[in-house]
């Protein structure tokens, strides 16, 4: 049974792998609705809880898509939506004003079907909306019953510490990008998470599949994204940034610790943040239900002290001054 474990300084239960939605209903890259609907209810099945989505994922479709394969089992899941990017074409259609976000949620509960989200999160920052407003609006979600528990992504550590002194209502999550490759969060995002009791869901923990393994340093896998990349895409610009040496020397020990512990690159990338102080839930993004089925084999992986100073010291970053004071040593 997998553990559950509660989100920030709440009292909500969420399971230590998040179910991403991103690619249901996106067939160009992703998944149709029959796949999407296999991989969450196998999902659920292997006793996971928490879903996660946003407005814009598939246009929209994405949200439908889950709303109609929860649906005979709405309380169950934690489900966890976003807004922050365009819902329309006007100028209020984006950013974290009070007009966005009250019709973004709006949208969202008819597309999901449900009259509540357990945790509603603004995607981006939005440096034109006062961060009062805000956090007033998400404010009035909770009160209203519409929304449980409240969340950001993708916001700097000094936003936090801004959102958290102003609000009445305060955040209990961050959707962070970290994985074996993008580490900066370390520095001073986390430490402020952990801080102010926010939990830390991460996204990308593979790096954008890079740490799968299934990549060749010459050549990208011909089923994935990267192998079907035009010039000037933001495929092929992922493509150079992430197809490193020094990436894939981190690849290279991944597989070195997947085999001696017979198991995949996918599982130890994957049980390597959820190993992390201050990391709640890893947000896994499986296109079939095989792939679903090697993400959850990360909960059954345990890295030792040992390993984890191994994929250490292959993945750290440059040590920069700031670094030097916030890590102690």
């Amino acid at each position: 049974m997998p553990d559950f474990v509660t989100l920030g300084r709440s009292g909500l239960k969420v399971s230590r792998l998040c179910l991403g939605t991103m690619n249901f209903g996106n067939e160009q890259w992703g998944c149709d609705e029959p796949t999407s609907a296999k991989i969450i209810d196998a999902f659920l099945e292997a006793g996971h809880n928490f879903l996660d989505t946003a407005n814009v994922y598939a246009g929209g479709r994405s949200e439908e898509i889950v709303g109609r394969a929860i649906a005979a089992r709405r309380d169950e899941v934690v489900l966890a939506t976003k807004g922050f990017n365009p819902d329309g074409p006007g100028p209020n259609n984006w950013g974290n004003s009070r007009a966005n976000l009250t019709r973004s949620l709006e949208h969202s509960l008819e597309r999901l079907g449900t009259d509540y989200v357990d945790l509603y999160q603004c995607h981006a920052w939005d440096s034109t909306t006062p961060i009062e407003e805000t956090m007033d609006v998400l404010d009035g979600f909770v009160r209203s019953g519409k929304v449980r528990y409240i969340g950001c992504s993708n916001w700097l550590a000094s936003q936090i510490v801004e959102a958290q002194h102003v609000g009445k209502t305060p955040l209990v999550s961050l959707q962070p990008q970290y994985s074996l490759v993008v580490r900066d969060i370390e520095i001073d995002i986390l430490p402020t998470c952990i801080r102010h009791g926010l939990g830390s869901i991460v996204w990308s923990p593979l790096a954008g599949g890079l740490l799968s393994g299934k990549h060749k340093r010459d050549a990208a896998a011909a089923d994935s994204r990267y192998g079907k990349v035009n010039e000037g895409d933001i495929w092929e610009m992922l493509k150079r940034s992430l197809f490193t040496e020094k990436n894939f020397s981190i690849v290279d020990k991944v597989g070195e610790v997947a085999e001696r512990l017979g198991t995949s690159h996918t599982a130890v990338a994957i049980a390597w943040t959820i190993a992390q102080p201050g990391v709640t839930s890893s947000i896994i993004g499986p296109r079939t239900v095989e792939q679903l089925e090697d993400n959850l084999a990360a909960t059954a992986v345990t890295l030792d002290a040992n390993t984890l100073k191994e994929l250490d010291r292959v993945s750290r970053g440059p040590l920069t001054y700031a670094g030097f004071l916030q890590r102690g040593r």
